[in-house]
């Protein structure tokens, strides 16, 4: 009876660890991935999704910078679901393997899921390079600007106000009058008539 027991306990064990779902692992989510290519080029890959994930492959060459994003449901994969750490990681290796990360590598393919259906591949959507001369001269051209400004305003502090200059004192016009009627009073006094405006003129020098 108790050998029957034990055989019916292991029995309803054995069924509700069947009954139980297994948990996939974790998957990467924001992570990110540094690598060199073959001919050394900087690059970070970076992931994002859940059921359809993005990856978005950054790279700095010799005075050039690219990228390119892909996109694909690697979900589907079942050992993708079951470790996607080691998925990302098959990528990386084989983007280590190339000249350029982005050129050629329309479809990104990894060795654990060849038999997955051909959603599970990652698919490249978009590329573009840039120049790393143009991003230096933007900032450039924003401080030659800035500089110009400060330059603008201290001229204006050199400049300063304009000197004031001396005032001028009106002539005494009331004095200068005095000095030209007595200098005529002179004239008559002592000139003849004719010559009155001729002394007035002399006796007006002599009188300052």
């Amino acid at each position: 009876m108790k050998s029957f027991a034990l055989l019916f306990l292991v029995v309803i064990c054995g069924m509700g660890g069947l009954g139980q779902k297994v948990k996939p692992k974790k998957r990467s989510n924001g992570e990110e991935i540094n690598f060199r290519t073959k001919t050394k080029d900087v690059c970070t890959m970076s992931m994002s999704g859940d059921e359809e994930m993005k990856l978005r492959i950054e790279c700095r060459s010799q005075g050039m910078s690219y990228w390119c994003e892909f996109t694909g449901k690697p979900s589907v994969c079942r050992a993708f679901r079951n470790n996607p750490k080691i998925y990302w990681n098959q990528i990386a290796a084989e983007l280590r393997k190339l000249p350029h990360a982005c050129e050629s590598t329309q479809v990104l393919k990894t060795a654990m899921c060849q038999r997955a259906p051909t959603e599970a591949l990652m698919k490249q959507i978009a590329a573009g390079m840039e120049p790393e001369d143009l991003a230096n001269q933007d900032k450039s051209v924003q401080k030659t600007s800035t500089s110009m400004r400060g330059a603008g305003k201290s001229s204006v502090k050199k400049l300063g106000k304009p000197p004031i200059l001396p005032l001028i004192k009106p002539t005494q016009h009331g004095q200068g009058s005095e000095n030209e009627t007595e200098a005529m009073k002179l004239a008559r006094e002592h000139c003849w008539e004719s010559l009155h405006g001729f002394c007035s003129y002399i006796i007006g020098i002599f009188r300052g």
